[in-house]
């Protein structure tokens, strides 16, 4: 989401490293290509204006100018800075009882598939979340909850056919509530293309009525500076306590995100990170402070892995790499393992200085064609690659969809792989030049 707002600051920040001592006219020149840069990643002006006129301030201080690294100190500034901006610690929920949760939104905003995330994201932290259906306006909301509901195993409620009074149909759904064990309900509401008074007038009627502790809205990161007045007029309508920005894993600029906490002085408290049902988590403003300024999050990295990875799994797939008795079916494993974790370019972006490498990507197509070349082989082929004859790869191209040079390749670099494990003088001489591995021993 931020990678061009990421690349253009890093250089700025290269640049200023560079110099051996900072003057007063170093630091305009570097803040204003700053400016320039959020205010091309879509950042609001005054919020851009109000950013630069802080880390201004600070930068200028004696302690900076005369410090032994004062580039290292103006990048901690603009860390402390944006993390401010960003909402500075990660806000939970409230959820004191009867704890209600009303999600508001444009359509299209993610606002149906937010409330299913995070019902799945409450339901793994213990508690036992409620779903409720209450777009009388879009029949097709009210099927897709219930069916987003059924995979996370969580309760919904589905007003009457037909129904157009939100007031009852809501007075219906607290009833229903009273027969189910859940003790979180979070509310499911219409949306507009645009913001009116019909819409909103329908939302306060509802919130009046529910009383939620938590009114959050749900916000498109991608939409730009729309996303800023969509905020700034349900927020003066409805009094948010919060919002969740969704597809923060796309390629937009992402300002909007940088520009939502300032104006409307609510946390932002949780992302959609990707389509799947569990890539939906909270939002940590120093982490993402971190990602946006190259020094990645390996916290969030180490928890997402946490959440995916078996330990024992992962135990017994590490013991047949180093014994070399790997096979396709542990590799086929593997793959797994690490796909849940979410897009492979998302959680190597989450490593220190990785987006420092220009042009760095992941080809996720190629990724899902070694995964269908692995899935079209036998279980008795995985078992035992060398029986792969030229007949038998012909089969696995066509069951895949791909070539038979593309099979080819696949199984070249799983045999080196498997060569390389034999080899551990080989193997320990590669890992010495690894800044900070350590030594392998068979």
């Amino acid at each position: 989401m931020f990678a061009q707002l990421s690349d253009r600051l890093q250089d700025v920040f290269k640049d200023l490293r560079g110099h051996g001592s900072i003057s007063e006219t170093n630091i305009t020149d570097a803040l204003r290509q700053v400016r320039l840069a959020l205010l091309e990643a879509d950042v609001h002006y005054q919020v851009a204006k109000d950013f630069i006129a802080r880390v201004r301030e600070k930068s200028l201080g004696q302690e900076v100018l005369r410090s032994i690294s004062p580039g290292q100190q103006i990048v901690k500034i603009f860390h402390d800075e944006l993390t401010a901006l960003l909402g500075g610690d990660a806000q939970p929920l409230t959820l004191s009882a009867p704890a209600r949760i009303m999600l508001v939104g444009l359509h299209g905003a993610g606002k149906t598939t937010s409330a299913a995330k995070l019902a799945s994201l409450l339901k793994r932290q213990g508690k036992a979340p409620l779903l409720f259906a209450l777009d009388l306006h879009r029949p097709a909301a009210i099927d897709q909850l219930a069916t987003l509901a059924t995979q996370v195993g969580v309760p919904v409620f589905r007003p009457a056919p037909g129904e157009t009074d939100l007031l009852p149909v809501g007075a219906a759904g607290l009833k229903w509530a009273e027969s189910q064990t859940g003790n979180v309900q979070i509310f499911d509401t219409a949306g507009r293309l645009e913001i009116d008074q019909v819409l909103v007038a329908e939302l306060k009627r509802l919130r009046d009525f529910l009383q939620p502790q938590e009114v959050l809205l749900v916000c498109d990161a991608a939409t730009g500076q729309q996303a800023v007045t969509v905020a700034t007029h349900f927020h003066e309508a409805l009094g948010l306590t919060g919002l969740i920005l969704t597809k923060l894993d796309g390629d937009a600029r992402g300002g909007a995100a940088l520009s939502l906490r300032e104006v409307t002085q609510q946390p932002i408290k949780f992302a959609g990170v990707g389509e799947k049902i569990d890539q939906f988590e909270p939002f940590h403003p120093e982490r993402m402070a971190g990602r946006i300024l190259g020094m990645g999050d390996v916290v969030g990295l180490v928890e997402r892995a946490a959440e995916a990875i078996d330990v024992e799994e992962a135990a017994r797939l590490e013991k047949k790499l180093r014994t070399a008795s790997f096979d396709f079916n542990d590799f086929l494993a593997q793959f797994k393992m690490l796909r849940r974790m979410g897009s492979l370019e998302n959680i190597l972006g989450m490593l220190p200085g990785m987006s420092n490498v220009k042009g760095f990507s992941v080809d996720e197509k190629q990724l899902k064609r070694v995964e269908a070349i692995v899935l079209s082989m036998t279980s008795g082929e995985r078992k035992q690659p060398d029986i792969l004859n030229a007949r038998r790869r012909q089969r696995i191209a066509r069951g895949s969809g791909t070539s038979v040079s593309e099979v080819n390749t696949v199984l070249q670099r799983f045999n080196q792989m498997r060569k390389l494990m034999k080899n551990s003088g080989q193997l320990k001489k590669m890992m010495a030049q690894v800044p900070g591995a350590k030594p392998f021993r068979r």
